[in-house]
């Protein structure tokens, strides 16, 4: 079962991250994705440790950014791989059964290829134009939702993301999106994760199943 919404971590230190994923699980987030980037993958691990902590505590998910080696090490609940990441073929060698991988995709082939590697969610996005990324794909928006939900008919879950706020959720919600993966909004107002599960229906009862098709 996939959590309909996920926190990706932002900060300007790894300090930051770590205390935005405290305040996230203190609000009620359900699932967190540490991402950090441009620092050393010894840091990574470092902050992927503290991270795990954390979010046992609160019975919290921990997905890990492109490291699946990180997050077979500190036992995060999966890992989740962009575009130009490891395949999740070769990660779930490595991964313990139990982990789920998550991928990114922007285009219905880039889902197909996700699903024909079995990932347990696809991240679909952007939804419109963030700045927690540069070198952005196409945009998709509503009508691109619409149109690659209405081809795909997947059981697996499609979560968007891409500067998604709680205005947005109905109109997302309508076009058969699972879920939403959201950065500045929450760590803007992490009060803002309430209102977002209340908008998802999302709780630890109403989660939404993935399946292997």
């Amino acid at each position: 079962m996939i959590p309909k919404l996920h926190y990706i971590t932002q900060g300007n230190s790894v300090k930051e991250h770590l205390e935005n994923i405290q305040k996230a699980c203190n609000a009620g987030t359900e699932l967190v994705q540490l991402r950090l980037k441009g620092i050393s993958e010894k840091k990574i691990l470092k902050a992927a440790q503290e991270a795990r902590e954390i979010t046992a505590h609160f019975q919290t998910r921990l997905i890990i950014n492109d490291y699946y080696k990180i997050a077979k090490e500190v036992k995060a609940d999966g890992v989740h791989l962009g575009k130009t990441d490891s395949c999740p073929t070769v990660a779930r060698k490595h991964l313990y059964s139990w982990q789920i991988i998550g991928g990114t995709a922007n285009t219905i082939q880039d889902c197909e290829t996700l699903l024909d590697k079995q990932v347990n969610y696809i991240s679909l996005g952007p939804f419109r134009a963030t700045k927690t990324k540069t070198d952005l794909p196409p945009l998709l928006g509503l009508a691109g939702y619409t149109a690659i939900t209405g081809v795909l008919k997947t059981g697996t879950p499609i979560i968007g993301v891409g500067d998604i706020t709680t205005d947005d959720i109905t109109d997302i919600l309508a076009t058969g999106i699972s879920g939403v993966a959201v950065s500045r909004a929450i760590t803007r107002n992490f009060n803002s994760i309430k209102l977002f599960n209340e908008l998802l229906s999302a709780s630890s009862t109403a989660e939404q199943r993935y399946s292997f098709e």
